[in-house]
């Protein structure tokens, strides 16, 4: 279900930030960026809130960020990280989750699923602290470049595609042209 709702990665180029950035920046630019962020999440998602405040038996939390989607009625909670995964990271998601249905999800609502953010990700420990939660958790990464570095090493470098398209084509004959 929490898979349905996400992908991986998330590209963000278009917030402009260097790899050393904390979660609060991230946040930040983020929500200065909103109309460019619910197109990168899809089709049907709203904002709701941010830093969203819960109290609970004395002590203060803060989701990062809450929204809903309206074609699947259900709040998705979406917590970022400016690191890699670790699987502690599941149990503050998995708590936000339990308060947003406890507390704010009205009846008639579909169950809330929550999203980890993450720069990195190794996708075997994903599988082992996902697999034994009942609670609709996915965790993706996010990236700032358009192709994930796995994509882009498996392409040529720029400057060989440069001098393959100035090369003559074989067995055709070569016009003169001037730029």
């Amino acid at each position: 279900m929490a898979h349905s709702l996400t992908k991986d990665p998330f590209v963000f180029d278009f917030l402009a930030l260097g790899h050393d950035v904390d979660e609060r920046h991230i946040e930040q630019a983020l929500v200065d960026r909103m109309v460019e962020v619910l197109r990168e999440l899809g089709p049907g998602w709203a904002f709701v809130d941010r830093q969203r405040h819960i109290h609970v038996d004395g002590r203060d939390f803060y989701i990062d960020l809450l929204f809903f989607h309206v074609e699947q009625l259900r709040y998705i909670v979406v917590e970022l990280k400016a690191g890699p995964f670790t699987p502690e990271q599941t149990g503050q998601l998995g708590f936000y989750v339990s308060i947003v249905d406890d507390l704010i999800r009205k009846k008639q609502h579909a169950p809330t699923v929550g999203i980890l953010l993450v720069s990195d990700k190794s996708e075997a420990v994903v599988r082992y602290t996902l697999s034994g939660t009942s609670r609709p958790l996915a965790v993706s990464s996010y990236t700032y470049e358009a192709l994930p570095d796995r994509e882009k090493d498996s392409l040529p470098a720029a400057e060989r595609l440069k001098r393959a398209l100035r090369a003559p084509i074989p067995g055709k004959q070569q016009k003169s042209t001037e730029v």
